[in-house]
């Protein structure tokens, strides 16, 4: 008698301690309510460098050894924030990059996809200080699990012209 009880106490307070996929999001995601329109440039382009007074943060989105520049997941596009408030989504293999004031930043990087066993959002957090005039990169790459990482300059230099542009709007 004892046992299922206690196996029926311990399944309801995990299933209390998990997060369902509609709770909020840590203080640098947005609200999860919002979702994006994503498109993907493929025309060449060069980097753009930062706005005067400002620094710009480039984001590569890297699905691993899942495929090439270009591939697209099933799981739908990969969001990122920026002290808390939606700056555009990815999706596949590409990049996006946005202005930011320099100053310390919060990054967050998450996907719609929940992971049941955690009871979390998929998702990976970083912070960086920028300075104006520079730029930063960030490799997000999914796999089993989310993981956002800084580039070198020069690699991000060199790697990001050779992924297509994301270019995304929230849904109205």
């Amino acid at each position: 008698m004892k046992a299922p009880l206690v196996a029926l106490l311990f399944a309801a307070f995990a299933s209390a301690s998990a997060q369902n996929p509609s709770s909020p999001l840590p203080p640098a995601c947005g609200p999860n309510n919002v979702d994006f329109d994503v498109k993907l440039d493929k025309s060449p382009h060069a980097l753009t460098p930062p706005e005067s007074g400002k620094a710009r943060i480039y984001i590569l989105q890297d699905i691993g050894v899942a495929g090439p520049p270009g591939f697209t997941t099933a799981t739908g596009p990969t969001m990122f924030a920026v002290d808390g408030a939606w700056a555009g989504a990815i999706h596949g293999a590409a990049y996006f990059s946005i202005p930011v004031d320099p100053g310390e930043h919060h990054i967050c990087a998450a996907t719609r996809y929940f992971d049941r066993v955690a009871g979390t959002s998929v998702l990976a957090l970083a912070h960086l200080h920028t300075e104006a005039g520079k730029s930063y990169y960030y490799r997000l790459r999914l796999g089993e699990y989310i993981e956002l990482e800084p580039l070198d300059t020069d690699e991000g230099d060199f790697v990001i012209p050779n992924y297509p542009l994301s270019i995304s709007h929230p849904k109205k």
